[in-house]
């Protein structure tokens, strides 16, 4: 009878468990159903997404589910969240965390401790503070298998997630798969279509600007924002220079930055023509940091295309840099390719309006800069312009001479221009007549008369121009006198300036420089040689200091004293006088490879600049004057230009000048130092603008170990300071400062000074 109820009672339970499997299976097949129903009224991905994860958070009792498609140019799993009103999308690599695993081997799995398991990534509890328990996670199928996404379910609310629970996870995303495959379809659609909408409408605003540097702006914003990045650069190409060159907002004006074009990513790109990308900048020889060491800017990845013009001639190039989603792809290579190639017409239409349009102003501006007169006629002989300075010069309006015929004006005693003019017409030839005469308004000019023809590049007659240089008396005085003097100086006096002959103080740039071992060459080259080099060394340095509108002071035998910003003071003129030392190493290094190849030894030199507040005026006897400054800070420089010497240096500038510049150079400070003759310490710096990358190579990162070095030599760590010294010598073993301060380090290592020593060298000699 026992066996006999048993029996019956494991029927009962069998039976009862048939029928909890049938009614299991009827809700899962009704749920499938519902799910096809619910996917068929979605339209877009959105909707898709969130309907399977409200369902899969329902179907799996979890506390949320996510649903993660594949990007395939990405290599990116991807889902949206809604974050209040906004949808956040998150996306993670196809091959990380749990997400991840099942993506890639296909499996789906059952974590019941998700902190135990190594792989899961939990930085995004910690970003969003849900603590994740379990995890239910499995493939999204295609009914042909293929793979295109992974469904999570996350902290099951009652018990633990187990197999059956995961196969009715894959028959639901098995089911809404179809769907999930056609709405990403459409979307992609969608937002390749409103790519080109927005495309033909950036072209479209882009190629309408005619002002260069507005269309590079706006070529350069509209780059970033269609390829989601953090800055465009946009470089055409100055075939005159054989640079590339871009426009870039600078406050409220534009500057403009040029490099050459066969340098770094961008000369690569122009050269060979051909896309480069980057992913991993600093992993890629041909990147160079030291842009970035400059800037501050942080590289991460680099896409670069050719700018190609309609007969295939490269014009320039396209930089953009760190996509903010990762590096860039072949779709961000081919919509920047299709972008330059559509605005290349208008660049190159802007460039040659702009290059029009700085022509004319430079033209004008020439032209009413010069001191000479310049009157131009057409191919009629009708006056077409009269610069300011011809005005002044014949004294009349400029109703009084445009556009009258050139018979109606020259008329009198200045009928001989006319005849002038005629000849030169006929014969094409320019013709010119020294200190001839002219009548204006009465009085009598004597000029220098210079008639020549115009011509279009077409060899067509176009009309003449007249140029009138006044050589007056006051003229003639100037330049007698300019030949003792500063021009500046003698047009104050010609001015009759009363206290240009008195004494001033006043803040002036001196500039001292000074031939190297010149009792040597005197005694090898003798009195005519010598004086024959001093003439044309002279020439050379005068014409540079000159060019920045320094003052001539003197020649002291064969050092030259200069001053910039006396008599005439300027914004910049700490910057004329470091912007002319450079130029004056320059023009020497050229002036030397001639010497050299007649056979004639090189010439060496020293330069010292300080800034400080001078005492300028006529110094001398009442029968023989000087204009001259004398003071402390005329010392300096001088003292500045004697320690080039003793650093191995060619420029040395004091903290009073350094402090003052506007312009960017490379420069270093190499010591803290006080003069002979004075207490107070002074801090002098190095300038290296005058190097090639022969001359003085890996002059940046030289400069930083050097700094480096200094830093540690004050600290009294001479063991790092050599070690700094050290590796700029290995960059470049001919600097002979860095192997100074070696040797100087060892000598304090041995020998320490004192506990008040503060890093203040004295120098012992002038």
């Amino acid at each position: 009878m026992a066996k006999n109820k048993i029996r019956k009672s494991s029927n009962k339970s069998s039976n009862r468990g048939s029928a909890t499997d049938e009614l299991r299976q009827l809700h899962q097949m009704e749920l499938l159903l519902n799910v096809s129903k619910q996917m068929a009224a979605l339209e877009t991905l959105d909707e898709v997404l969130k309907t399977i994860m409200d369902i899969t958070t329902l179907e799996t009792n979890s506390e949320r589910s996510t649903l993660f498609l594949n990007d395939e140019q990405t290599g990116e799993l991807y889902s949206r969240i809604a974050l209040g009103s906004n949808l956040r999308e998150i996306r993670i690599l196809n091959s990380t965390g749990i997400a991840g695993y099942v993506f890639t081997s296909g499996e789906g799995v059952i974590i019941h401790d998700a902190y135990k398991d190594p792989r899961f990534n939990r930085f995004i509890d910690e970003q969003t503070g849900f603590v994740t328990k379990n995890i239910l996670c499995a493939p999204v199928k295609t009914v042909k298998g293929e793979i295109i996404g992974v469904i999570q379910s996350l902290n099951k609310k009652k018990g633990i997630f187990n197999t059956k629970d995961l196969h009715l996870l894959e028959a639901m995303t098995t089911q809404a798969a179809t769907t999930l495959q056609n709405v990403q379809y459409v979307e992609s659609m969608k937002k390749s279509r409103a790519q080109e909408m927005e495309f033909l409408n950036v072209v479209s605003d882009v190629t309408s600007e005619i002002d260069l540097g507005v269309m590079l702006q706006k070529v350069m914003n509209e780059a970033t924002k269609m390829l989601n990045a953090e800055r465009s650069t946009l470089f055409l190409n100055d075939e005159k220079r054989g640079e590339l060159f871009s426009r870039i907002a600078q406050g409220d004006s534009i500057g403009e930055i040029r490099l050459p074009n066969h340098l770094g990513i961008a000369g690569a790109v122009f050269t060979s023509g051909k896309t480069i990308n980057i992913p991993h900048a600093y992993a890629d020889l041909r990147f160079n940091p030291s842009f970035d060491k400059k800037t501050g800017y942080f590289t991460r990845s680099i896409l670069c295309v050719p700018i190609i013009n309609k007969d295939g001639k490269t014009i320039g190039v396209t930089q953009v840099l760190n996509k903010h989603s990762g590096p860039f792809t072949s779709e961000d290579e081919s919509r920047l390719k299709a972008f330059t190639a559509q605005v290349s017409i208008a660049l190159e239409n802007a460039k040659l309006f702009d290059d029009v349009q700085n022509m004319k102003n430079y033209n004008e501006s020439m032209l009413e800069s010069m001191s000479n007169g310049v009157i131009t006629l057409d191919d009629e002989r009708k006056i077409v312009t009269c610069n300011t300075a011809g005005l002044r010069i014949i004294q009349v309006s400029p109703d009084d001479i445009i556009d009258k015929k050139a018979e109606e004006f020259f008329t009198g005693n200045n009928a001989w221009i006319l005849e002038k003019i005629k000849k030169v017409e006929k014969t094409q030839n320019s013709d010119i007549s020294m200190d001839a005469e002219m009548e204006f308004g009465g009085e009598k000019l004597s000029v220098n008369l210079t008639i020549l023809p115009l011509e279009s590049g077409e060899g067509k007659k176009l009309g003449s121009m007249v140029m009138i240089e006044d050589i007056s008396s006051e003229k003639r005085m100037k330049s007698t006198m300019s030949r003792y003097m500063d021009p500046g100086l003698a047009d104050q006096l010609l001015e009759g300036s009363d206290d240009i002959l008195g004494g001033k103080s006043i803040v002036a740039t001196v500039l001292f420089s000074d031939v190297r071992s010149f009792t040597t060459i005197t005694e090898e080259l003798g009195a005519q040689g010598t004086v024959g080099l001093l003439n044309e060394y002279f020439t050379i340095m005068v014409d540079c200091i000159q060019r920045e509108g320094g003052m001539l002071d003197k020649f002291i035998g064969d050092a030259i004293m200069a001053a910039f910003g006396m008599p005439f003071a300027h914004e910049d003129d700490e910057d004329r006088g470091v912007r002319s030392a450079i130029a004056m190493i320059k023009e020497l290094a050229s002036w030397n490879q001639k010497r050299i190849s007649e056979g004639k030894k090189p010439i060496d030199m020293g330069i010292g600049l300080n800034t400080d507040m001078v005492v300028s005026g006529n110094i001398g006897s009442p029968k023989r004057m000087d204009f001259t400054m004398i003071g402390d800070g005329v010392n300096l420089a001088a003292r500045l230009e004697s320690a080039c010497k003793q650093y191995n240096a060619h420029i040395l500038i004091s903290e009073n000048t350094f402090k003052k510049l506007r312009g960017t150079y490379r420069i270093r400070e190499i010591d803290l130092v006080v003069v002979k003759g004075k207490t107070e310490p002074v801090e002098i710096y190095e300038v290296l603008d005058y190097h090639t990358d022969e001359t003085f190579p890996n002059v940046m990162e030289v400069v930083s170990y050097f700094k480096s070095g200094m830093k540690y030599y004050r600290e009294r760590k001479w063991d790092k300071a050599i070690e700094a010294f050290m590796e700029a010598l290995s960059l470049n073993k001919n600097d002979k400062l860095a192997q100074t301060y070696i040797e100087r380090c060892k000598h304090m290592k041995e020998k320490p000074p004192s506990k008040d020593w503060d890093g203040v060298w004295v120098m012992t000699s002038k």
